[in-house]
């Protein structure tokens, strides 16, 4: 069940504009956000400056929090066609020791397994269908944006076709999703940390000709001879990455003899795999400090760019589209003033710092080519493994800023911030995943036995922002119209460790905040009518507008 508009009167561009958002660029953080502006009743325009199709891949897996927000584009059903289950990442030392051993779980805390390999042309083909699907998301192809004007309260965008002739097209907003060289981003002219880490890899995607398995499915073999990374990247697909090493030419390393050469030991041949590509990059370490400027924001590569060590590039880019899109629509709906939006800055920005921090920590461990330094690192990390298990981080980090229940002194109050599981519940529809059943958007979870106690300015707040109310019961309990079963008793349980009757859900999962006692929904929920600045607007039916779809 994707998430739809809330609103009550259908969604439109306004009589000044186009459309209501033009995103810059279709790749996946770009096409993402099509389809989950497009799903509330958007208007939205998507201009990319290739004429077809971009055939070669370029990030190969996704998280489990990272499926989870992509089954909400209204993919779920496909996204197993075109990935597969990573069993595990693995650290090898030059000599094949195991330094470090990660094993993944096909069922993640998500819904969905902790790693997935993919093919992103096929990932990418399936949100352009899924875009073609919808009415309210036009895809231009061929249209390279030149200039951004911002007048009152739209935005003017110019873009020009293969020829060189430009066309218009206005809107109220404007999102750069146009990757590492963004034309938006360098058009804020917004300042940017760059903590100055990188190195250049050559990259060897292949296609097997014959399918075979890969246990652990991802391998870094830390030798000081030549780093390496071994990688899935979907069915029928793998990658290898090669480090340039000191003194070693980059011309002499991108070519396609010498990325069979450096394959061979693999059992890599012409014999056994076609070479999808092999080209060096240079991956870098940098954020833009400012995400949005007047009716100009960015997203994705455009806003931040990170090592690839902790398979976070695109995962990220996806988060933030997810944080953006609720944001805009109740700013375009009047639902919310426009600093809202002053809060994706702040919130994804503070998350994004700490991957890339992550992704550079473990870049430096693993880019040592000297092999005492290297030596060192290898007995540093065995001993500091004895006695522990294997352990599976987690990417989906808590919000930290933004628009979260909160003390006198400002300090969030736990566990507000935090990514809420999904596991199985059984609703009056059937059994499947909390946001399948429940629905996407707002959520206000409580307890069994917890009484809501909504006015009817209350609940007319809710129903404006398209809140799904719903009590938790026992597995062997029986669905009712506003109640689920917790098959797998996570959310009962995620309750009673905060000591919460009531929990209240924001439409990207992170939880705004937990309360208990009596009242305590109530008091959520005006909490969050005053961090938004609302003013609810009640019917004179109010009591007509009480109703909440059946689960």
């Amino acid at each position: 069940m994707p998430e739809t508009s809330p609103h009550k009167q259908p969604a439109s561009a306004s009589p000044e504009t186009d459309v209501d958002v033009i995103v810059v660029g279709n790749g996946p953080v770009g096409a993402t956000l099509g389809i989950l502006l497009a799903q509330r009743g958007r208007q939205t325009i998507v201009l990319e400056r290739r004429r077809r199709p971009y055939t070669l891949p370029r990030a190969t897996s996704f998280d489990g929090e990272t499926a989870r927000l992509l089954a909400g584009c209204g993919t779920g059903s496909s996204l197993g066609r075109i990935t597969e289950p990573a069993t595990g990442y693995q650290w090898h030392s030059a000599d094949g020791e195991v330094l470090l051993d990660i094993v993944f779980r096909t069922e993640g805390p998500y819904g969905w397994p902790d790693a997935s390999t993919m093919h992103q042309p096929a990932l990418e083909e399936l949100l352009a269908s899924r875009a073609a699907g919808l009415p309210g998301v036009t895809v231009v192809q061929g249209r390279q944006v030149v200039g951004i004007e911002e007048q009152d309260d739209r935005v003017v965008v110019t873009a020009e076709d293969e020829d060189g002739a430009a066309q218009t097209y206005t809107a109220r907003w404007v999102v750069g999703c146009d990757g590492a060289n963004s034309f938006v981003r360098d058009h804020l002219d917004v300042p940017v940390t760059d903590l100055g880490f990188s190195y250049e890899w050559l990259l060897c995607d292949v296609q097997l000709h014959e399918s075979g398995e890969f246990v652990p499915t991802n391998v870094q073999i830390c030798d000081p001879a030549r780093p390496t990374t071994l990688v899935g990247s979907g069915p029928g697909h793998r990658r290898w990455e090669f480090m340039r090493l000191p003194g070693e030419r980059a011309a002499d390393l991108n070519r396609e003899e010498t990325a069979w050469r450096l394959l061979a030991p693999y059992g890599v041949t012409p014999d056994t795999a076609t070479l999808l590509r092999s080209t060096t990059y240079i991956f870098q370490s940098r954020w833009a400090e400012q995400w949005r400027v007047g009716r100009v924001l960015l997203a994705g590569d455009a806003a931040h760019l990170m090592p690839p060590f902790a398979g976070q590039g695109m995962c990220s880019g996806i988060r933030d589209v997810v944080n953006l899109v609720w944001k805009l629509d109740l700013v375009m709906g009047g639902l919310a003033p426009e600093s809202l939006l002053d809060t994706y800055t702040e919130e994804r920005r503070a998350q994004v710092h700490k991957s890339i921090l992550s992704s550079v920590q473990l870049g430096r461990v693993i880019c040592v080519t000297d092999p005492v330094a290297a030596a060192e690192r290898d007995s540093t990390i065995l001993a500091g493994r004895r006695g522990r298990g294997p352990a599976v981080p987690d990417p989906a980090l808590p919000l930290t800023e933004g628009l979260l229940h909160r003390r006198v002194d400002g300090s969030p109050i736990s566990p507000a911030g935090e990514v809420v599981p999904q596991c199985q519940i059984r609703g009056l529809r059937g059994t499947g995943l909390f946001d399948d059943v429940v629905g996407r958007g707002f959520v206000l979870m409580l307890a069994e036995g917890a009484d809501a106690d909504l006015n009817a300015e209350q609940s007319a707040f809710l129903t404006d922002l398209g809140t799904h109310v719903v009590t938790l019961l026992p597995e062997d309990g029986t669905p009712q119209n506003m109640s689920v079963a917790d098959v797998g008793g996570v959310y009962r349980t995620f309750l009673a460790r905060h000591g919460a009757d009531a929990v209240l859900i924001r439409p990207d999962y992170h939880v705004y905040g937990v309360a208990s006692g009596l009242g305590a929904a109530a008091a959520l929920v005006d909490d969050l009518r005053v961090r938004l600045a609302l003013q609810s607007r009640v019917s004179v039916c109010a009591g007509q507008r009480l109703g909440f779809e059946s689960i």
